[in-house]
């Protein structure tokens, strides 16, 4: 029997998988929302749901395309998977600013990129890892933007010195 068949991929499989990954991304991008950054939990969200139906769209190719288990074996549908990383990349440079000698954005697109594994995860189908990869990836972010692993040298970064203050209006009465 054939990896693939006409009910492999429910319309309510595709539903259930499609809406976990919106979830996930928006828990993802809560962190970064919550800290003011551009790419927060819309973009988190729109990347995980987009990256999740690519990943049902590869599972189901060869059986729409109607290609045999022998070229299925020989010519997996992981060059969609593969795409995602790239297309994302892409993404994640527009993220990315360099202002002098600093860059910036570099934790905003690693989370876009992120987002987009965990996407893909929920779309073959892969939820329970999925959710523990969002919540883990969401509480480091956190975590460590409240301890800021270099106070623990007593060094303050250069970024901290000068934002010192600047984003203080976002956080009033939390």
């Amino acid at each position: 029997s054939s990896f693939y068949s006409p009910d492999m991929l429910s319309f309510e499989t595709m539903l259930y998988r499609l809406t976990a990954a919106v979830v996930l991304g928006i828990i993802v991008g809560l962190e970064r929302e919550y800290i003011g950054k551009v790419a927060g939990v819309r973009t988190n969200m729109i990347v995980s749901a987009g990256s999740s139906i690519f990943a049902m769209i590869s599972l189901v190719i060869p059986f729409v395309a109607g290609v045999s288990e022998q070229t299925i074996q020989t010519t997996l549908p992981d060059r969609v998977l593969s795409n995602i990383v790239v297309g994302v990349g892409f993404l994640g440079a527009g993220i990315i600013i360099k202002e002098g000698l600093r860059v910036r954005g570099l934790t905003t697109a690693a989370t876009v990129w992120y987002v987009a594994a965990i996407g893909t995860l929920c779309g073959i189908g892969f939820i329970r890892f999925a959710t523990v990869a969002a919540v883990g990836a969401s509480a480091l972010l956190f975590t460590f933007r409240k301890i800021d692993a270099l106070s623990f040298f007593g060094k303050k970064r250069e970024e901290d010195k000068e934002n010192e203050g600047e984003n203080d209006h976002l956080h009033e009465g939390s």
